[in-house]
């Protein structure tokens, strides 16, 4: 049974807001609120120490609200369970795109994620993030009474790894994790075994860590630390990996003769382990040079100040210098002299924390938690389990956002190229958002619906 339908019977608060006709104004408003918000500080970065305005960013971003505003309202009034039965195509068309973008995309910040001419085109790796959200939940809707399955488990996993992989072809390393959390928190809403999303969960955490264990003992450890051979020697790789695989076999072997669980347990552990391991070493194989340095600089910017730690030490003294209440709309310093890099995208919080402060930051917050409890409440309130699975994902994709962009502007997660929604320059990302968010308005206007 899907965890919604658990949460019903044992939540009793009510969370559902007044409404007109049916339209979820909360939301909607919350969204508006914040990408003007962001015109206005897009607008700021595109201001010089003169005074005057040096990009056009903002009319652009003016222009991708008001057609994305009606894409919103367009899609918020359609009833959104016509595009179950288009999920898989529109899925496997954006696979396409994705592919094309690979073999003749542009290249954009080291990245092959565009497609099209000149300056006109679109990053269907973001288009992707929604519509690997429907297919996925689709999926899953469609197997619910499977849902425990351990195929049903890996079936939808590899609905997530295919774009995923392909973003990771380009590469873009900061996009191509917005699919772990979507994946994660999509099926827990629909019951999946905790164990299985676990595996996934530590799994991911431990390879991770390891990729990272070798640089920081050759970058910022002030001592060589002998245990750390084990991540950079090929030979203790390949004994480690044999006597792992040996542990699982005995693990297994175990668990079927004498099916006591902590046979299961070893065998979860070291398959954990193992997987982690090997992972780790393909990915500092695949890992380019900018983004090893983005990883050394997280853990101490101070290893290449006037390099690849830079962006990390000019955003940091930008939200610091803000203070409570700011310096005032236009009198950033960081970004007016242009020391912040991509500050118009990557960085916007930076100049927003510079110039209205942490009580600005706060409304930001707000808003943005007024989004997910919205999104909570679509979730609960939907009696449809397709239209709880999209509000699901979509808040796996939103809350990414959020936890990594401000993370990266105050230094507590590494620089991905992460955008923050509603706010960051950008039109692929924000009409992908705001298709997203229509999406979860139909759902809401149609929550009482029951279609399973």
């Amino acid at each position: 049974m899907p965890e919604i339908f658990i949460w019903r019977q044992m939540l009793k608060i009510k969370l559902t807001a007044p409404s007109i006709f049916g339209f979820d104004f909360i939301i909607f408003f919350a969204v508006e609120f914040l990408m003007v918000i962001g015109i206005f500080f897009i607008y700021s970065s595109g201001v010089n120490s003169n005074g005057v305005i040096v990009t056009n960013e903002f009319i652009k971003q003016i222009i991708w609200v008001s057609t994305g505003t009606f894409i919103m309202l367009f899609f918020a009034f359609m009833d959104y369970r016509r595009l179950r039965g288009l999920a898989l195509p529109l899925y496997l068309l954006t696979i396409l795109l994705m592919v094309l973008t690979v073999l003749f995309g542009q290249v954009v910040n080291g990245a092959r994620s565009w497609l099209g001419i000149g300056s006109l085109g679109i990053q269907p790796s973001e288009i992707s993030k929604l519509t690997t959200i429907l297919f996925l939940s689709s999926y899953l809707n469609n197997n619910r009474n499977r849902i425990s399955s351990l195929w049903v488990f890996m079936t939808a996993f590899i609905i997530i790894l295919i774009p995923m992989g392909i973003v990771l072809m380009q590469p873009d390393l900061g996009t191509a994790m917005v699919f772990i959390p979507v994946f994660l928190i999509t099926m827990f809403i629909a019951g999946g075994k905790k164990r299985y999303i676990l595996f996934i969960l530590f799994t991911g955490i431990l390879t991770i860590l390891f990729s990272i264990l070798p640089y920081w003992e050759m970058f910022i450890a002030s001592t060589k630390i002998n245990s750390m051979i084990i991540f950079t020697d090929m030979r203790l790789m390949k004994i480690l990996c044999t006597v792992t695989a040996v542990l699982i076999v005995l693990s297994v072997m175990g668990y079927i003769l004498a099916r006591k669980p902590y046979f299961y347990i070893m065998f979860y552990s070291f398959t954990i382990f193992g997987i982690s391991y090997i992972f780790s070493f393909a990915a500092r194989m695949v890992l380019k040079d900018y983004q090893v340095m983005r990883l050394i600089v997280f853990m101490d910017p101070q290893v290449d100040p006037k390099g690849a730690g830079w962006n990390i030490i000019q955003s940091l003294t930008a939200v610091g210098s803000g203070g409570a209440f700011g310096k005032g709309f236009l009198q950033g310093t960081q970004s007016h002299y242009r020391y912040l890099p991509e500050q118009s995208t990557d960085f916007i919080f930076s100049i927003i924390s510079e110039e209205i402060g942490f009580v600005g930051n706060l409304v930001i917050i707000c808003l943005f938690a007024i989004i997910f409890w919205r999104c909570l409440n679509i979730i609960i309130k939907s009696r449809d389990v397709f239209g709880s699975l999209i509000a699901a994902g979509m808040v796996g994709m939103i809350f990414f956002h959020f936890m990594i962009n401000i993370g990266m502007a105050i230094g507590i997660m590494p620089i991905t190229g992460i955008p923050l929604l509603f706010l960051s320059y950008g039109g692929s990302s924000l009409w992908t958002t705001l298709l997203g968010i229509g999406i979860l308005l139909s759902i809401y206007h149609r929550r009482y619906k029951n279609t399973n």
